[in-house]
């Protein structure tokens, strides 16, 4: 599920801009490089300048993976899709050290922020009136997130990036934080291929694990599930299991199964397969958690980070996360729309097994009742038969002293039904009373419901209309069988006739 917060206006997206020049600086959204060229003929040489606004082109800090951001993994991975991908993506590291530090030095940080400073507001590259119209310009960049800022002809231009505090195309949603733990050895890979490529090639793809594991008997690569992801990836959620010689096995912890697939070599043979991105899928410490919320990402408004936390809807499921670009809100959107595609599917399977189940269970409560039926006349036979075996039995015999006991107590229970003041007598009153309720229930029936004069007469109309369109029907047959006598009566003589002439 995705959450999008918005309390400020830096937080929301706003609309597509229509700014194009070929030879501008401003090479469009998502674009860092430049061309040589300029329009205002900038005589300072483009390069590729220092590192951006809070040293965002060296380590972001905050990086995603595929979930936000580059598409390097590391091994504090948190899933694809919803969930987010990995931090420090620059480097792969198997370590938690320096999860969400910031690696540019503070003189840098300085010196990047008086810089760009000085390109949004007095920038002094051409000495006039021109230099208030670059300044609109690096600040339009600046809110757009992509281009070179130039203040000055004795400094590199500033490189404005999405990261950058200016930037309007920003927002904070949320993802799901993964419950799994480092024990369950779970390591996601992503391939570049559809996912019934993957699940045709499944045994395959196994073996071929198998392989970059060494070959080692001992080891065994076993599948926890394969997800369809936007633009026809699809993620594998792979372990490995390691017998003992004693008999025991256990799974390998995914932080050591994620060391071995970030091996040059082993990681060249996992892009041969058509992996693109491995991440392990394990839960964040409580530490790390607060250390992530207490620092604002890079180029976020420490006020919109400290209002999305505010505003997360379950602090103990849920994880705020930047959304910079229309590029990172469109990846959103597609793994909205994969997972919603894939709820439906499921609520379809659901839909049909229930329906099924009502059916199983109408034909169950048929042939329940069949049966009761069915064992109600067994029973009825079977009382039956041991009549006439126990008369048989007894034939010729004289009546037994427990035979004579039980005729004498149905003797009793007889006069006691047919006693005056007893049980027939309090039938008889209640025969009588209900009796009395329907003759009752009979006069009301007649005093509420009342049948207008007038709608009478049309209800007797009606029917004299009826009944001599069906006299006049009868009479319509009647005639039809006289001539189908005097037809039957003519075709008689005819054959008497011929006969006659034959003979």
């Amino acid at each position: 599920m995705n959450y999008a917060s918005g309390q400020n206006s830096n937080h929301y997206f706003l609309g597509k801009a229509s700014l194009c020049s070929s030879t501008s600086t401003f090479g469009g959204f998502g674009t860092t490089t430049t061309t040589s060229g300029s329009a205002f003929s900038f005589s300072a040489p483009t390069n590729t300048g220092t590192s951006g606004l809070f040293g965002a082109t060296q380590n972001k800090g905050f990086g995603f993976g595929t979930g936000f951001g580059t598409t390097t993994g590391s091994s504090t991975g948190l899933g694809t899709g919803l969930g987010f991908g990995t931090f420090n993506t620059q480097q792969s590291q198997s370590n938690l050290g320096g999860l969400f530090s910031q690696p540019t030095q503070a003189p840098v940080q300085s010196n990047q922020l008086i810089n760009t400073a000085s390109a949004l507001s007095a920038p002094t590259l051409l000495g006039d009136e021109r230099d208030a119209i670059l300044a609109k310009w690096n600040q339009l960049q600046a809110f757009w997130g992509t281009g070179k800022g130039y203040f000055n002809n004795n400094i590199p231009p500033v490189e404005f990036t999405q990261e950058n505090p200016f930037c309007r195309f920003k927002a904070v949603g949320y993802s799901c934080m993964p419950n799994n733990k480092d024990e369950d050895g779970l390591v996601v890979l992503i391939f570049n291929r559809k996912e019934a490529d993957i699940r045709s090639q499944q045994q395959q793809l196994i073996e071929s694990f198998h392989k970059i594991l060494g070959g080692n008997q001992t080891l065994t690569v076993n599948v926890e599930g394969v997800k369809t992801l936007p633009d026809d990836q699809t993620e594998v959620v792979i372990y490995v299991v390691e017998r003992s010689p004693n008999g025991t096995s256990r799974r390998v912890p995914a932080t050591t199964l994620y060391a071995h697939f970030e091996q040059a070599n082993i990681k060249t043979s996992l892009q041969q397969l058509g992996v693109t991105l491995s991440m392990t899928r394990t839960e964040l410490s409580p530490a790390q958690i607060k250390q992530l919320l207490q620092n604002p990402p890079a180029g976020v408004d420490p006020i919109i980070w400290e209002q999305a936390k505010v505003d997360n809807p379950d602090s103990e499921k849920l994880i705020p996360v930047p959304m910079v670009g229309f590029k990172e809100l469109l990846r959103r959107l597609k793994v909205q729309d994969q997972m919603t595609k894939q709820h439906q599917t499921r609520l379809d399977i659901i839909s049909e097994d229930i329906s099924e189940l009502q059916k199983n269970q109408t034909t169950t409560l048929a042939k329940i009742a069949q049966y009761k039926r069915k064992l109600m006349e067994l029973s009825h036979r079977t009382l039956q038969v041991l009549i006439k075996q126990e008369i048989q039995r007894k034939s010729g015999y004289a009546i037994q002293a427990d035979e004579e006991q039980l005729r004498v107590q149905l003797d009793t229970i007889q006069c006691e039904l047919n006693a005056p003041t007893q049980f027939k007598g309090r039938l008889n009153e209640l025969m009588s009373q209900i009796r009395m309720q329907n003759h009752f229930g009979a006069v009301k029936s007649e005093e509420r419901y009342y049948v207008d004069a007038d709608l009478l007469r049309e209800i007797k109309q009606h029917l004299k209309q009826q009944q001599e369109g069906l006299s006049h029907l009868i009479s319509i047959i009647k005639d039809d069988l006289e001539d189908i006598k005097l037809i039957e009566h003519g075709l008689n003589e005819n054959i008497h006739i011929r006969g006659g002439v034959f003979s």
